[in-house]
């Protein structure tokens, strides 16, 4: 019976050839994202006329592992209403960016795009104020325990 097995089997390197294959697939994943987050900046500062838009940046893309769906991080000035107001002018581009995006990358499908507001930057200050107020009340309560 193990004369019918593939070699990979009788080898024990199943585990490995599964695992190079998974490295190669997320190593695909992410040269798709980092050529997506590049393309879709410059498409959205040169060609993409929409004003709801205004400023925004491409801070991240996240793409599903089977390159059929891609999340479009990006980071806009303003209020939240204002931010509202750049992802659905994003989201009612998203079809224009991503016929661009298949002509100029020449992959042979161009993931569906949604757009979001990325709070990464907002969160980190979020925490850095916290730890601020936690430093200061130790501070405050290491000073009255001295007293």
């Amino acid at each position: 019976m193990a004369a019918n097995w593939p070699a990979a089997l009788e080898c024990g390197s199943l585990i490995d050839t599964l695992g190079e294959f998974m490295g190669k697939e997320y190593a695909r994943v992410q040269r798709v994202s980092q050529l997506l987050k590049e393309e879709i900046a410059r498409l959205l500062q040169r060609e993409v006329k929409d004003s709801r838009i205004g400023v925004v940046t491409v801070t991240d893309v996240e793409v599903t592992r089977d390159l059929k769906h891609a999340t479009v991080f990006v980071s806009a000035a303003g209020d939240d209403e204002r931010k509202a107001e750049a992802i659905k002018g994003l989201s009612s581009a998203a079809g224009f960016v991503r016929s661009r995006l298949g002509r100029e990358l020449r992959i042979r499908r161009v993931p569906e795009l949604r757009f979001t507001i990325d709070r990464t930057q907002e969160r980190a200050a979020r925490i850095t104020e916290l730890l601020s107020e936690v430093r200061s009340s130790e501070q405050h309560d290491e000073g009255g325990e001295e007293s």
